[in-house]
Protein backbone atom coordinates (compact mmCIF):
# COMPACT_ATOMS: atom_id res chain seq x y z
CA UNK A 1 0.00 0.00 0.00
CA UNK A 2 1.25 3.03 -1.22
CA UNK A 3 1.76 6.51 0.75
CA UNK A 4 -0.98 8.15 -1.65
CA UNK A 5 -3.60 5.30 -0.99
CA UNK A 6 -2.36 5.32 3.21
CA UNK A 7 -3.18 8.80 2.98
CA UNK A 8 -6.65 8.74 0.81
CA UNK A 9 -8.02 5.67 3.56
CA UNK A 10 -6.87 7.92 6.23
CA UNK A 11 -8.85 10.81 5.29
CA UNK A 12 -11.82 8.86 4.46
CA UNK A 13 -12.24 7.12 7.56
CA UNK A 14 -11.66 9.78 9.64
CA UNK A 15 -14.69 11.88 7.66
CA UNK A 16 -16.82 9.41 7.47
CA UNK A 17 -15.92 8.10 11.26
CA UNK A 18 -17.08 11.59 12.33
CA UNK A 19 -20.60 10.81 10.58
CA UNK A 20 -21.00 7.65 12.43
CA UNK A 21 -19.55 8.60 15.70
CA UNK A 22 -21.48 11.48 15.60
CA UNK A 23 -25.04 9.50 16.12
CA UNK A 24 -22.60 7.20 18.89
CA UNK A 25 -22.21 10.43 20.55
CA UNK A 26 -25.69 11.00 20.69
CA UNK A 27 -27.00 7.72 21.74
CA UNK A 28 -23.66 7.48 24.44
CA UNK A 29 -24.90 11.05 25.82
CA UNK A 30 -28.26 9.92 26.54
CA UNK A 31 -26.92 6.79 28.35
CA UNK A 32 -24.53 8.89 30.31
CA UNK A 33 -27.19 11.48 31.51
CA UNK A 34 -29.55 9.05 32.36
CA UNK A 35 -26.59 7.27 34.59
CA UNK A 36 -25.32 10.61 35.58
CA UNK A 37 -28.49 11.86 37.46
CA UNK A 38 -30.13 8.32 38.55
CA UNK A 39 -27.18 5.76 38.67
CA UNK A 40 -29.02 3.75 36.02
CA UNK A 41 -27.68 2.09 33.17
CA UNK A 42 -30.57 2.20 30.65
CA UNK A 43 -30.49 -1.14 28.56
CA UNK A 44 -33.54 0.34 26.86
CA UNK A 45 -31.72 2.66 25.05
CA UNK A 46 -31.16 1.08 22.02
CA UNK A 47 -35.19 -0.05 21.49
CA UNK A 48 -35.90 3.54 21.62
CA UNK A 49 -33.54 4.41 19.16
CA UNK A 50 -35.25 1.53 17.38
CA UNK A 51 -39.03 2.36 18.41
CA UNK A 52 -38.19 5.74 17.13
CA UNK A 53 -37.30 4.46 13.35
CA UNK A 54 -40.27 2.89 12.93
CA UNK A 55 -42.28 5.11 14.38
CA UNK A 56 -41.34 7.53 11.73
CA UNK A 57 -41.92 5.53 9.35
CA UNK A 58 -45.03 4.73 10.33
CA UNK A 59 -46.11 7.96 10.72
CA UNK A 60 -44.50 9.02 6.66
CA UNK A 61 -45.38 5.92 5.06
CA UNK A 62 -48.77 5.09 6.29
CA UNK A 63 -50.30 8.21 8.00
CA UNK A 64 -48.69 10.04 5.44
CA UNK A 65 -47.48 13.29 7.13
CA UNK A 66 -44.91 15.14 5.26
CA UNK A 67 -41.53 14.27 7.42
CA UNK A 68 -40.90 17.75 8.68
CA UNK A 69 -43.74 17.31 10.56
CA UNK A 70 -43.22 13.34 11.30
CA UNK A 71 -39.96 14.21 12.81
CA UNK A 72 -41.29 16.40 15.27
CA UNK A 73 -44.03 14.41 16.49
CA UNK A 74 -42.03 11.58 16.69
CA UNK A 75 -39.06 13.11 18.96
CA UNK A 76 -41.72 14.11 21.57
CA UNK A 77 -43.47 10.94 21.00
CA UNK A 78 -40.49 9.03 22.19
CA UNK A 79 -39.59 11.42 25.09
CA UNK A 80 -42.41 11.22 26.78
CA UNK A 81 -42.81 7.51 26.17
CA UNK A 82 -39.86 7.92 28.28
CA UNK A 83 -40.94 10.19 30.74
CA UNK A 84 -44.41 7.71 31.59
CA UNK A 85 -41.63 4.71 31.85
CA UNK A 86 -39.95 6.38 34.63
CA UNK A 87 -42.70 7.78 35.87
CA UNK A 88 -44.91 5.03 35.96
CA UNK A 89 -42.42 2.08 36.22
CA UNK A 90 -39.39 2.95 37.62
CA UNK A 91 -40.22 5.35 40.24
CA UNK A 92 -41.95 2.32 41.64
CA UNK A 93 -39.60 0.13 41.20
CA UNK A 94 -37.02 2.46 43.42
CA UNK A 95 -40.48 2.75 45.87
CA UNK A 96 -39.98 -0.45 46.11
CA UNK A 97 -36.31 -0.21 48.33
CA UNK A 98 -34.91 -3.64 46.75
CA UNK A 99 -31.43 -3.99 45.32
CA UNK A 100 -30.08 -0.84 42.72
CA UNK A 101 -30.08 -3.51 39.83
CA UNK A 102 -33.92 -4.51 39.87
CA UNK A 103 -34.08 -0.95 38.09
CA UNK A 104 -31.59 -2.07 35.31
CA UNK A 105 -33.65 -5.26 34.91
CA UNK A 106 -36.64 -3.28 34.51
CA UNK A 107 -35.23 -1.13 31.45
CA UNK A 108 -33.96 -4.41 29.97
CA UNK A 109 -37.48 -5.78 30.22
CA UNK A 110 -38.75 -2.50 28.42
CA UNK A 111 -36.29 -3.43 25.74
CA UNK A 112 -37.60 -6.75 24.93
CA UNK A 113 -41.42 -5.52 25.20
CA UNK A 114 -40.72 -2.77 22.89
CA UNK A 115 -38.91 -5.72 20.24
CA UNK A 116 -41.56 -8.12 20.41
CA UNK A 117 -44.46 -4.68 20.01
CA UNK A 118 -42.36 -3.80 16.78
CA UNK A 119 -42.53 -7.21 16.42
CA UNK A 120 -46.18 -7.57 16.74
CA UNK A 121 -47.28 -5.16 14.59
CA UNK A 122 -45.71 -6.73 11.32
CA UNK A 123 -43.29 -4.45 10.50
CA UNK A 124 -40.55 -5.74 11.94
CA UNK A 125 -40.80 -8.98 10.33
CA UNK A 126 -38.85 -7.81 7.42
CA UNK A 127 -35.81 -5.12 6.92
CA UNK A 128 -37.32 -1.55 5.53
CA UNK A 129 -35.63 1.28 4.14
CA UNK A 130 -35.98 4.29 5.48
CA UNK A 131 -37.01 7.45 3.12
CA UNK A 132 -34.18 10.40 2.85
CA UNK A 133 -35.36 13.91 2.13
CA UNK A 134 -31.97 14.61 1.48
CA UNK A 135 -30.78 15.20 -2.35
CA UNK A 136 -28.84 12.96 -4.12
CA UNK A 137 -24.98 13.67 -4.21
CA UNK A 138 -21.56 14.48 -2.55
CA UNK A 139 -19.07 16.55 -1.66
CA UNK A 140 -15.27 16.31 -1.65
CA UNK A 141 -13.58 17.49 0.91
CA UNK A 142 -9.41 17.00 0.62
CA UNK A 143 -9.67 13.65 -0.83
CA UNK A 144 -12.51 12.03 1.48
CA UNK A 145 -15.71 11.82 -0.22
CA UNK A 146 -19.21 12.70 2.07
CA UNK A 147 -22.64 12.82 0.72
CA UNK A 148 -24.86 15.41 1.50
CA UNK A 149 -26.87 13.13 3.56
CA UNK A 150 -23.55 12.34 5.55
CA UNK A 151 -23.31 16.44 5.94
CA UNK A 152 -26.83 17.04 7.43
CA UNK A 153 -26.08 14.00 9.89
CA UNK A 154 -22.93 15.44 11.05
CA UNK A 155 -24.46 19.29 11.08
CA UNK A 156 -27.68 17.98 12.69
CA UNK A 157 -26.15 15.70 15.57
CA UNK A 158 -23.30 18.49 16.30
CA UNK A 159 -26.68 21.02 16.65
CA UNK A 160 -28.37 18.99 19.09
CA UNK A 161 -24.98 18.23 21.31
CA UNK A 162 -24.42 21.91 21.22
CA UNK A 163 -28.36 22.88 22.19
CA UNK A 164 -28.42 20.15 25.03
CA UNK A 165 -25.21 21.06 26.61
CA UNK A 166 -26.73 24.81 26.60
CA UNK A 167 -29.87 23.54 28.52
CA UNK A 168 -27.26 21.60 30.51
CA UNK A 169 -25.01 24.33 31.09
CA UNK A 170 -26.91 27.70 31.07
CA UNK A 171 -30.63 26.63 32.84
CA UNK A 172 -32.50 26.31 35.96
CA UNK A 173 -33.17 22.74 34.70
CA UNK A 174 -29.69 21.69 33.79
CA UNK A 175 -28.30 22.95 37.02
CA UNK A 176 -31.20 20.72 38.80
CA UNK A 177 -29.63 18.00 36.68
CA UNK A 178 -25.85 18.05 37.93
CA UNK A 179 -26.83 18.61 41.52
CA UNK A 180 -28.92 15.89 41.57
CA UNK A 181 -26.07 13.80 40.00
CA UNK A 182 -23.76 15.45 42.10
CA UNK A 183 -25.47 14.90 45.71
CA UNK A 184 -29.02 13.41 45.65
CA UNK A 185 -29.45 14.26 49.00
CA UNK A 186 -28.05 17.80 49.64
CA UNK A 187 -30.40 18.42 46.42
CA UNK A 188 -33.49 17.85 47.97
CA UNK A 189 -32.13 19.79 50.82
CA UNK A 190 -32.18 23.34 48.70
CA UNK A 191 -35.72 22.18 47.46
CA UNK A 192 -34.95 20.14 43.92
CA UNK A 193 -37.82 17.68 43.06
CA UNK A 194 -36.28 14.70 42.53
CA UNK A 195 -38.91 12.77 40.66
CA UNK A 196 -39.16 15.83 38.35
CA UNK A 197 -35.67 15.90 37.55
CA UNK A 198 -35.63 12.36 36.62
CA UNK A 199 -38.04 12.20 34.57
CA UNK A 200 -36.51 15.11 32.98
CA UNK A 201 -33.90 13.45 32.54
CA UNK A 202 -35.20 10.80 30.79
CA UNK A 203 -37.07 12.54 28.38
CA UNK A 204 -33.79 14.63 27.46
CA UNK A 205 -32.89 11.08 26.87
CA UNK A 206 -35.95 9.39 24.74
CA UNK A 207 -35.25 12.93 22.98
CA UNK A 208 -31.59 12.48 21.88
CA UNK A 209 -32.46 8.74 20.91
CA UNK A 210 -35.39 10.18 18.83
CA UNK A 211 -33.09 12.31 17.27
CA UNK A 212 -29.96 9.71 16.43
CA UNK A 213 -32.96 7.20 14.84
CA UNK A 214 -34.60 10.15 12.70
CA UNK A 215 -30.45 10.92 11.48
CA UNK A 216 -29.35 7.84 10.73
CA UNK A 217 -32.40 5.86 9.51
CA UNK A 218 -31.85 6.90 6.08
CA UNK A 219 -28.58 4.98 5.91
CA UNK A 220 -29.44 1.94 6.90
CA UNK A 221 -31.80 -1.39 6.96
CA UNK A 222 -34.44 -1.54 9.46
CA UNK A 223 -35.03 -4.30 11.37
CA UNK A 224 -36.46 -4.98 14.89
CA UNK A 225 -32.74 -5.63 15.99
CA UNK A 226 -31.14 -2.24 15.01
CA UNK A 227 -31.31 -1.23 18.58
CA UNK A 228 -28.03 -3.42 19.14
CA UNK A 229 -26.30 -0.15 18.38
CA UNK A 230 -26.47 0.92 21.85
CA UNK A 231 -23.38 -1.61 22.30
CA UNK A 232 -21.53 1.14 20.45
CA UNK A 233 -23.07 3.63 22.25
CA UNK A 234 -21.80 2.01 26.10
CA UNK A 235 -18.79 1.83 24.37
CA UNK A 236 -18.19 5.24 24.02
CA UNK A 237 -19.38 6.09 27.26
CA UNK A 238 -16.97 3.63 28.94
CA UNK A 239 -14.27 5.32 26.69
CA UNK A 240 -15.10 8.48 27.42
CA UNK A 241 -16.09 8.18 31.34
CA UNK A 242 -19.18 7.13 32.19
CA UNK A 243 -19.81 10.08 34.42
CA UNK A 244 -18.80 12.66 31.88
CA UNK A 245 -20.95 14.01 29.26
CA UNK A 246 -18.18 15.14 27.47
CA UNK A 247 -16.52 11.96 27.51
CA UNK A 248 -19.21 10.53 26.14
CA UNK A 249 -19.47 12.56 22.86
CA UNK A 250 -15.51 12.51 22.29
CA UNK A 251 -15.68 8.75 22.80
CA UNK A 252 -18.53 8.60 20.12
CA UNK A 253 -16.58 9.69 17.93
CA UNK A 254 -13.30 7.30 19.03
CA UNK A 255 -15.18 4.44 18.21
CA UNK A 256 -16.73 5.82 14.93
CA UNK A 257 -13.61 6.65 13.68
CA UNK A 258 -11.61 3.70 14.58
CA UNK A 259 -14.46 1.73 12.56
CA UNK A 260 -13.75 3.05 9.95
CA UNK A 261 -10.02 3.07 9.96
CA UNK A 262 -10.23 -0.51 11.10
CA UNK A 263 -12.46 -1.49 8.19
CA UNK A 264 -10.14 0.35 5.57
CA UNK A 265 -6.84 -0.52 6.13
CA UNK A 266 -7.43 -4.00 8.23
CA UNK A 267 -10.79 -6.03 6.96
CA UNK A 268 -14.39 -5.27 7.27
CA UNK A 269 -14.94 -8.45 9.23
CA UNK A 270 -12.51 -6.75 12.12
CA UNK A 271 -15.00 -3.78 12.37
CA UNK A 272 -16.95 -5.15 15.10
CA UNK A 273 -14.28 -6.20 17.46
CA UNK A 274 -12.26 -2.43 17.22
CA UNK A 275 -14.65 -0.94 19.31
CA UNK A 276 -14.04 -4.09 22.39
CA UNK A 277 -10.90 -3.56 21.84
CA UNK A 278 -10.37 -0.23 22.54
CA UNK A 279 -12.65 -0.43 25.70
CA UNK A 280 -10.15 -3.12 26.76
CA UNK A 281 -7.08 -0.53 26.33
CA UNK A 282 -8.74 1.93 27.95
CA UNK A 283 -10.42 -0.47 31.20
CA UNK A 284 -6.48 -1.28 31.71
CA UNK A 285 -4.93 1.48 31.12
CA UNK A 286 -7.43 4.28 32.48
CA UNK A 287 -10.12 2.20 34.32
CA UNK A 288 -12.55 5.60 34.70
CA UNK A 289 -12.01 6.24 31.39
CA UNK A 290 -10.12 8.95 29.05
CA UNK A 291 -12.16 11.96 31.33
CA UNK A 292 -13.58 10.07 33.88
CA UNK A 293 -10.87 12.27 36.05
CA UNK A 294 -9.72 10.82 39.45
CA UNK A 295 -11.33 7.81 41.07
CA UNK A 296 -12.86 8.86 44.30
CA UNK A 297 -15.46 7.48 46.43
CA UNK A 298 -18.68 8.75 46.29
CA UNK A 299 -20.62 10.01 49.40
CA UNK A 300 -24.49 9.25 49.34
Amino acid sequence: MNTEIVFLFLQQGIASGLVTGSVYALLALALVIVFRTTDVANFAEGEFYMAAAYLAFFLIALVGLPIWAAAPAMVVGIAVAAGLFQRVVLRRVAAARGVSVNLVIATLGLSYVLKGFVRATGFGDTPRSFPSVVPDGSVTLGQASLSYLDLAILGAALAVMAAFFAVFNLTRTGRAMRAVGMNRRAAQLVGINLGRTERLVWIFAGGISAVAAILIAPKLLMTAEMGGVVTLAFAAAIVGGFASLPGAVVGGFIIGIAENLVGLFVSTRAINVAPFVIIMLVLIFKPQGLFGGRLRVRKV
